[in-house]
Protein backbone atom coordinates (compact mmCIF):
# COMPACT_ATOMS: atom_id res chain seq x y z
CA UNK A 1 0.00 0.00 0.00
CA UNK A 2 1.71 3.52 -0.85
CA UNK A 3 1.73 5.86 1.54
CA UNK A 4 -0.66 8.33 -0.36
CA UNK A 5 -3.22 5.14 -0.06
CA UNK A 6 -2.96 4.95 3.91
CA UNK A 7 -3.01 8.60 4.28
CA UNK A 8 -6.40 8.68 2.04
CA UNK A 9 -7.58 5.79 4.51
CA UNK A 10 -6.61 7.77 7.65
CA UNK A 11 -8.45 10.81 6.23
CA UNK A 12 -11.42 8.81 5.42
CA UNK A 13 -12.17 7.83 9.41
CA UNK A 14 -11.54 11.40 10.17
CA UNK A 15 -10.01 10.43 13.55
CA UNK A 16 -11.46 13.34 15.67
CA UNK A 17 -15.11 12.34 15.36
CA UNK A 18 -15.09 8.75 16.38
CA UNK A 19 -12.39 9.60 18.62
CA UNK A 20 -14.98 12.35 20.45
CA UNK A 21 -17.74 9.63 20.24
CA UNK A 22 -15.58 7.11 22.09
CA UNK A 23 -14.92 9.87 24.18
CA UNK A 24 -18.62 10.89 24.70
CA UNK A 25 -19.13 6.82 25.55
CA UNK A 26 -16.41 7.12 28.36
CA UNK A 27 -18.55 9.96 29.68
CA UNK A 28 -21.27 8.24 30.14
CA UNK A 29 -20.08 5.49 32.17
CA UNK A 30 -18.39 8.07 34.18
CA UNK A 31 -21.72 9.97 34.57
CA UNK A 32 -23.52 6.79 35.70
CA UNK A 33 -21.29 4.88 38.10
CA UNK A 34 -19.76 8.29 39.71
CA UNK A 35 -16.31 6.53 38.36
CA UNK A 36 -14.43 5.31 36.40
CA UNK A 37 -15.45 1.38 34.91
CA UNK A 38 -13.04 -1.63 34.86
CA UNK A 39 -10.78 -1.25 32.18
CA UNK A 40 -12.61 -4.02 29.73
CA UNK A 41 -15.51 -1.98 29.74
CA UNK A 42 -13.54 1.44 29.04
CA UNK A 43 -11.82 -0.39 26.52
CA UNK A 44 -14.76 -2.15 24.70
CA UNK A 45 -17.03 0.95 25.22
CA UNK A 46 -14.81 3.42 23.10
CA UNK A 47 -13.51 1.07 20.81
CA UNK A 48 -16.74 -0.41 19.72
CA UNK A 49 -18.40 3.09 19.06
CA UNK A 50 -15.56 4.13 17.77
CA UNK A 51 -15.13 1.60 14.87
CA UNK A 52 -19.10 2.06 14.51
CA UNK A 53 -18.83 5.94 14.06
CA UNK A 54 -15.62 5.55 11.45
CA UNK A 55 -17.80 2.84 9.63
CA UNK A 56 -20.61 5.60 9.30
CA UNK A 57 -18.40 8.43 8.28
CA UNK A 58 -16.46 6.62 5.67
CA UNK A 59 -19.80 5.20 4.48
CA UNK A 60 -20.65 8.78 4.65
CA UNK A 61 -17.74 9.65 1.94
CA UNK A 62 -19.06 6.65 -0.17
CA UNK A 63 -22.71 7.73 -0.90
CA UNK A 64 -21.05 11.60 -1.05
CA UNK A 65 -18.70 11.88 -3.71
CA UNK A 66 -20.76 14.24 -6.23
CA UNK A 67 -21.35 16.56 -3.53
CA UNK A 68 -17.75 16.46 -2.42
CA UNK A 69 -16.80 17.38 -5.86
CA UNK A 70 -17.87 20.67 -5.11
CA UNK A 71 -18.04 21.26 -1.61
CA UNK A 72 -14.48 19.33 -0.79
CA UNK A 73 -12.57 17.85 -3.78
CA UNK A 74 -9.52 17.51 -1.58
CA UNK A 75 -11.59 14.67 -0.15
CA UNK A 76 -9.83 10.85 0.03
CA UNK A 77 -12.50 9.68 -2.95
CA UNK A 78 -12.98 12.49 -5.14
CA UNK A 79 -9.40 13.50 -5.37
CA UNK A 80 -8.97 9.86 -5.86
CA UNK A 81 -6.56 8.84 -3.44
CA UNK A 82 -9.01 6.06 -2.49
CA UNK A 83 -11.36 4.43 -4.29
CA UNK A 84 -15.04 4.14 -4.04
CA UNK A 85 -14.86 0.12 -3.63
CA UNK A 86 -11.65 0.58 -1.22
CA UNK A 87 -14.05 2.77 1.09
CA UNK A 88 -16.90 0.44 1.18
CA UNK A 89 -14.72 -2.08 2.37
CA UNK A 90 -13.19 -0.31 4.79
CA UNK A 91 -16.43 0.83 5.93
CA UNK A 92 -17.66 -2.48 6.16
CA UNK A 93 -14.89 -3.84 8.57
CA UNK A 94 -15.03 -1.30 10.30
CA UNK A 95 -18.79 -2.01 10.96
CA UNK A 96 -17.66 -5.64 12.12
CA UNK A 97 -15.54 -4.86 14.56
CA UNK A 98 -17.60 -2.85 16.33
CA UNK A 99 -20.22 -4.85 16.48
CA UNK A 100 -18.01 -7.77 17.77
CA UNK A 101 -16.71 -5.36 20.32
CA UNK A 102 -20.78 -4.65 21.40
CA UNK A 103 -21.70 -8.19 21.67
CA UNK A 104 -18.64 -8.60 23.84
CA UNK A 105 -19.95 -5.63 26.30
CA UNK A 106 -23.65 -7.24 26.39
CA UNK A 107 -26.75 -8.26 23.81
CA UNK A 108 -28.34 -4.67 25.17
CA UNK A 109 -25.20 -3.16 24.22
CA UNK A 110 -24.96 -4.72 20.32
CA UNK A 111 -28.70 -3.97 19.88
CA UNK A 112 -27.99 -0.37 20.17
CA UNK A 113 -25.22 -0.54 18.09
CA UNK A 114 -27.53 -2.24 15.25
CA UNK A 115 -29.69 0.94 15.92
CA UNK A 116 -26.96 3.26 15.68
CA UNK A 117 -25.66 1.69 12.17
CA UNK A 118 -29.40 1.24 10.61
CA UNK A 119 -29.35 5.27 11.55
CA UNK A 120 -26.34 6.55 10.51
CA UNK A 121 -27.32 4.36 6.77
CA UNK A 122 -30.53 5.37 6.13
CA UNK A 123 -29.51 9.30 6.71
CA UNK A 124 -26.20 8.28 4.05
CA UNK A 125 -28.38 6.93 2.05
CA UNK A 126 -31.66 8.45 1.94
CA UNK A 127 -32.23 11.43 4.39
CA UNK A 128 -28.98 13.21 3.74
CA UNK A 129 -31.06 15.94 1.56
CA UNK A 130 -33.93 15.95 3.80
CA UNK A 131 -33.03 18.67 5.84
CA UNK A 132 -34.01 19.26 9.38
CA UNK A 133 -35.36 15.43 9.97
CA UNK A 134 -31.59 14.76 9.02
CA UNK A 135 -29.81 16.65 11.53
CA UNK A 136 -32.05 15.36 14.20
CA UNK A 137 -31.07 11.78 12.99
CA UNK A 138 -27.51 12.75 13.24
CA UNK A 139 -27.94 14.63 16.30
CA UNK A 140 -29.75 11.76 17.75
CA UNK A 141 -27.23 9.39 16.91
CA UNK A 142 -24.63 11.42 18.96
CA UNK A 143 -26.51 11.88 22.11
CA UNK A 144 -27.30 8.45 22.03
CA UNK A 145 -23.41 7.62 22.59
CA UNK A 146 -23.81 8.53 26.10
CA UNK A 147 -26.66 6.53 26.39
CA UNK A 148 -24.09 3.40 25.09
CA UNK A 149 -21.89 4.61 27.96
CA UNK A 150 -24.68 3.89 30.24
CA UNK A 151 -25.75 0.70 28.77
CA UNK A 152 -21.87 -0.58 28.72
CA UNK A 153 -22.26 -0.69 32.56
CA UNK A 154 -25.38 -1.95 33.14
CA UNK A 155 -27.30 1.49 33.87
CA UNK A 156 -29.04 2.89 30.96
CA UNK A 157 -31.69 4.87 32.85
CA UNK A 158 -29.55 7.25 34.72
CA UNK A 159 -30.69 10.72 34.82
CA UNK A 160 -27.23 12.66 34.47
CA UNK A 161 -26.40 10.42 31.76
CA UNK A 162 -29.63 11.86 29.76
CA UNK A 163 -29.45 15.06 29.81
CA UNK A 164 -25.41 14.75 29.18
CA UNK A 165 -27.01 12.96 26.04
CA UNK A 166 -29.20 15.71 25.01
CA UNK A 167 -26.36 18.13 25.55
CA UNK A 168 -24.63 16.36 23.13
CA UNK A 169 -27.62 15.69 20.68
CA UNK A 170 -28.17 19.44 20.74
CA UNK A 171 -24.59 20.67 20.18
CA UNK A 172 -24.48 18.55 17.87
CA UNK A 173 -28.07 19.97 15.83
CA UNK A 174 -26.67 23.38 16.05
CA UNK A 175 -23.13 21.92 14.87
CA UNK A 176 -25.44 20.54 11.53
CA UNK A 177 -27.64 23.56 10.49
CA UNK A 178 -24.54 25.96 10.60
CA UNK A 179 -22.63 23.40 8.26
CA UNK A 180 -26.04 23.60 6.34
CA UNK A 181 -25.29 27.10 5.82
CA UNK A 182 -21.77 27.13 4.56
CA UNK A 183 -22.85 24.03 2.25
CA UNK A 184 -25.40 25.62 0.53
CA UNK A 185 -23.76 25.93 -2.91
CA UNK A 186 -22.84 22.13 -3.71
CA UNK A 187 -26.32 21.40 -1.41
CA UNK A 188 -27.93 23.55 -4.08
CA UNK A 189 -26.84 20.27 -6.84
CA UNK A 190 -28.69 18.01 -4.88
CA UNK A 191 -31.72 19.65 -4.14
CA UNK A 192 -31.42 19.44 -0.92
CA UNK A 193 -34.46 21.05 2.02
CA UNK A 194 -31.93 22.42 4.64
CA UNK A 195 -32.81 24.82 6.68
CA UNK A 196 -30.44 27.17 5.06
CA UNK A 197 -31.66 26.62 1.41
CA UNK A 198 -35.22 26.43 2.46
CA UNK A 199 -34.76 29.93 4.62
CA UNK A 200 -32.04 31.42 4.00
CA UNK A 201 -27.65 30.91 5.48
CA UNK A 202 -28.38 33.38 8.15
CA UNK A 203 -31.85 32.29 9.38
CA UNK A 204 -29.83 28.70 9.74
CA UNK A 205 -27.00 30.44 11.59
CA UNK A 206 -29.67 32.07 13.69
CA UNK A 207 -31.18 28.93 14.52
CA UNK A 208 -27.99 27.04 15.02
CA UNK A 209 -27.08 30.32 17.95
CA UNK A 210 -29.95 29.59 19.57
CA UNK A 211 -29.61 25.66 20.13
CA UNK A 212 -25.75 26.74 21.38
CA UNK A 213 -27.95 28.93 23.74
CA UNK A 214 -30.06 26.32 25.41
CA UNK A 215 -27.11 24.28 25.16
CA UNK A 216 -25.19 26.80 27.59
CA UNK A 217 -28.32 27.26 29.98
CA UNK A 218 -28.80 23.20 30.00
CA UNK A 219 -25.09 22.88 31.68
CA UNK A 220 -25.94 24.41 34.88
CA UNK A 221 -28.97 21.97 35.49
CA UNK A 222 -26.21 19.15 37.25
CA UNK A 223 -25.23 21.98 39.42
CA UNK A 224 -28.92 23.46 40.02
CA UNK A 225 -29.90 19.99 41.32
CA UNK A 226 -26.78 19.20 42.94
CA UNK A 227 -25.86 15.53 40.43
CA UNK A 228 -22.26 17.42 40.45
CA UNK A 229 -19.85 19.20 42.69
CA UNK A 230 -18.70 22.79 41.64
CA UNK A 231 -15.08 21.69 40.93
CA UNK A 232 -17.06 20.40 37.92
CA UNK A 233 -17.68 23.97 36.51
CA UNK A 234 -14.36 24.26 35.24
CA UNK A 235 -14.48 21.69 32.36
CA UNK A 236 -18.12 23.05 31.96
CA UNK A 237 -16.94 26.21 31.46
CA UNK A 238 -14.24 25.65 28.91
CA UNK A 239 -17.57 23.85 26.77
CA UNK A 240 -19.46 26.80 27.41
CA UNK A 241 -16.49 29.63 26.88
CA UNK A 242 -15.80 27.62 23.60
CA UNK A 243 -19.47 27.58 22.44
CA UNK A 244 -20.08 31.15 23.17
CA UNK A 245 -17.45 32.40 21.20
CA UNK A 246 -17.01 30.42 18.56
CA UNK A 247 -21.36 31.13 18.08
CA UNK A 248 -20.99 34.45 18.02
CA UNK A 249 -17.71 34.43 15.61
CA UNK A 250 -19.96 32.07 13.96
CA UNK A 251 -23.00 34.45 13.18
CA UNK A 252 -20.65 37.08 12.26
CA UNK A 253 -19.08 35.19 9.73
CA UNK A 254 -21.13 36.17 6.73
CA UNK A 255 -20.80 34.82 3.48
CA UNK A 256 -16.99 33.87 4.48
CA UNK A 257 -17.49 29.55 4.37
CA UNK A 258 -13.79 29.09 5.24
CA UNK A 259 -14.78 31.02 8.40
CA UNK A 260 -17.67 29.38 9.32
CA UNK A 261 -16.28 26.00 8.95
CA UNK A 262 -13.63 27.11 11.33
CA UNK A 263 -15.87 28.53 14.08
CA UNK A 264 -18.04 25.10 13.65
CA UNK A 265 -14.87 23.32 14.02
CA UNK A 266 -13.79 25.11 17.51
CA UNK A 267 -17.05 24.99 18.96
CA UNK A 268 -16.30 20.85 17.94
CA UNK A 269 -13.34 20.88 19.35
CA UNK A 270 -13.80 23.03 22.76
CA UNK A 271 -17.16 21.05 23.83
CA UNK A 272 -14.61 17.31 23.08
CA UNK A 273 -11.84 19.66 25.45
CA UNK A 274 -14.39 20.07 28.13
CA UNK A 275 -15.36 16.25 28.17
CA UNK A 276 -11.39 15.04 28.36
CA UNK A 277 -10.73 17.57 31.01
CA UNK A 278 -14.13 15.97 33.18
CA UNK A 279 -12.64 12.70 32.08
CA UNK A 280 -8.57 13.86 33.88
CA UNK A 281 -10.25 15.32 36.64
CA UNK A 282 -12.04 12.16 37.78
CA UNK A 283 -8.80 10.65 37.03
CA UNK A 284 -7.04 12.53 39.80
CA UNK A 285 -9.39 11.89 42.15
CA UNK A 286 -8.67 7.57 42.14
Amino acid sequence: MSMKKAKGFVRLLRFELPFSAGVCVVMGQILALGGFASASEILYGFFSVFFISASILVLNDYFDVETDRLNAPDRPIPSKLVTASEALLLSISLMLAGLVLSYLISFMALLLSLVLLIVGSLYNRNYKKSGLPGNLMVSFSVGMTFIYGGVSVGLPFNSIVWLFAAIAALIDLGEEIAADAMDMQGDLLISSRSLAIRYGGRFALRISGYIFFSVILLTSVPFIFGWLPAIYLLPIAIMDISIAYSSLRLLGSGNDTRAGRKYIRHIYLGSTSGLLVFILMRLLEM
